[in-house]
């Protein structure tokens, strides 16, 4: 059995057990239990809803400190294009490129770089798969990735197979360094990819065993952020240039990436509520003319993640801004659209691993469970209140079949109860 390791975790100690997150997962991978939340990993998603909901800062993401990067190797970062939206009055990307080497980095690869790369080959992809298909969803979050997997996966056919940018970026950076620096072994690399989110660390920690991973270090965008104001000087003039354009760094928000494939048939969503709602229109067959789906689970796309540090909605008027001054793609592959899609960049991301929680593997007893789980139903007042640890009377059915809560636990029927009896002792 494979186990998902999860960036998402919770701070015990912080917890109040109120039902904040409880009410907001969007899996239902949350419960209370002895007054703290507890996380379901076979249902959680990293999404980090449960994160920029707590009132009480008790969810929390993890991630690479910035300490712990081998200073011994050389370091290459990887910076997100939702990075370059963080800054105010930022308008040439060099600037952040050098502030990131007068950091400590030996070398600088975009991800808006690998970005318009797979933009092309996203859309060579489409052409020659042809409408069958359709819509394409791209697979460029992991959080939509994990979602498919768990809650829809009729539609995992449906993503793209298309290796996502941080991979590409990874790749490609290692082997720049290698072709310019021959004395180097790869053994001597290591790529840092700063991240917006902490999907994208569970995206790296989940890499398949018979996969190659070509990220080593997954650092906050947040830790990242407060190193380089003190880093990033006007007056000093940037010995590096972006290589990368208006198509990469449109990756940051919501639409940048469908829009760049110059099609007009596509649907961008953002958040993750209304990612599901989509997910479940795709699946009745809401959409025919639809040829591609990009979804991003934080609000505002890449720039809405938990570990940024600027409003989504400031950072996107900010990438705009600097988009004004760049060229509008940098990385273009030519206007064959038969052109062989290469093998390295073919790929599914991790994390396609079984459907959410079954009741049991035998069906039959799965069968008389379910019937279990509608008659207790039946049962409770169907408020979906959260007062008794679940998020809806439906789910509290579920755990008490499999063993996990009590009927009892129901305020709200408890109370019923005792004014019944309350009132039948008034009778008597």
């Amino acid at each position: 059995m494979i186990i998902y390791k999860h960036s998402v975790s919770l701070d015990e100690n912080k917890c109040k057990g109120c039902t904040t997150c409880l009410r907001r997962c969007p899996t239902q991978a949350i419960r209370i239990r002895d007054g703290k939340a507890c996380i379901n990993s076979n249902l959680c998603i990293d999404c980090g809803e449960c994160i920029r909901q707590c009132p009480y800062k008790a969810k929390r993401a993890s991630f690479d400190e910035l300490d712990s990067l081998d200073r011994s190797k050389y370091l290459i970062a990887l910076p997100a294009p939702s990075l370059f939206g963080q800054f105010a009055n930022l308008d040439e990307a060099d600037y952040l490129l050098q502030g990131l080497l007068d950091f400590g980095f030996n070398d600088v690869f975009e991800v808006a770089k690998a970005a318009e790369i797979v933009t092309d080959y996203t859309r060579r992809y489409i052409r020659q798969v042809g409408p069958d298909k359709r819509p394409f969803i791209s697979n460029a979050c992991p959080v939509v990735v994990r979602l498919i997997s768990l809650r829809f996966p009729s539609l995992r056919s449906k993503l793209i197979p298309i290796t996502p940018p941080i991979e590409v970026a990874g790749r490609m950076a290692k082997e720049r360094a290698l072709e310019q620096h021959p004395e180097l072994t790869e053994d001597d690399l290591r790529t840092v990819f700063i991240s917006p989110c902490p999907a994208k660390v569970s995206w790296v920690k989940n890499t398949p065993s018979d996969k190659k991973c070509y990220i080593d270090y997954v650092v906050s965008m947040s830790d990242m952020y407060f190193q380089l104001l003190s880093q990033m000087k006007r007056e000093k003039v940037p010995e590096i240039s972006t290589e990368s354009g208006v198509v990469g760094l449109s990756w940051a928000s919501s639409g940048g990436e469908a829009s760049a494939l110059m099609n007009d048939h596509y649907l961008a969503a953002d958040g993750i509520e209304n990612i599901i709602r989509v997910l479940d229109e795709i699946e009745t067959g809401h959409f025919p003319d639809l040829e591609f789906v990009e979804m991003n689970a934080c609000p505002g796309g890449c720039v809405g993640g938990v570990m940024a540090v600027e409003n989504p909605y400031i950072a996107r008027v900010r990438l705009q801004t600097l988009r004004r001054y760049m060229p509008v793609m940098m990385n273009y592959l030519g206007d064959d659209p038969d052109t062989e899609i290469p093998e390295t960049m073919l790929g599914t991301k991790p994390g396609e691993y079984s459907s959410a929680e079954i009741l049991n593997a035998d069906r039959m007893k799965s069968f008389r469970m379910l019937r279990q789980i509608e008659e207790i139903r039946k049962q409770l007042p169907g408020m979906d209140c959260g007062s008794c640890g679940a998020p809806t009377c439906l789910a509290h059915a579920e755990d008490i079949v499999k063993g996990e809560s009590t009927i009892d636990e129901c305020v709200i029927r408890m109370r019923e109860q005792l004014q019944k009896l309350e009132h039948q002792q008034n009778k008597d």
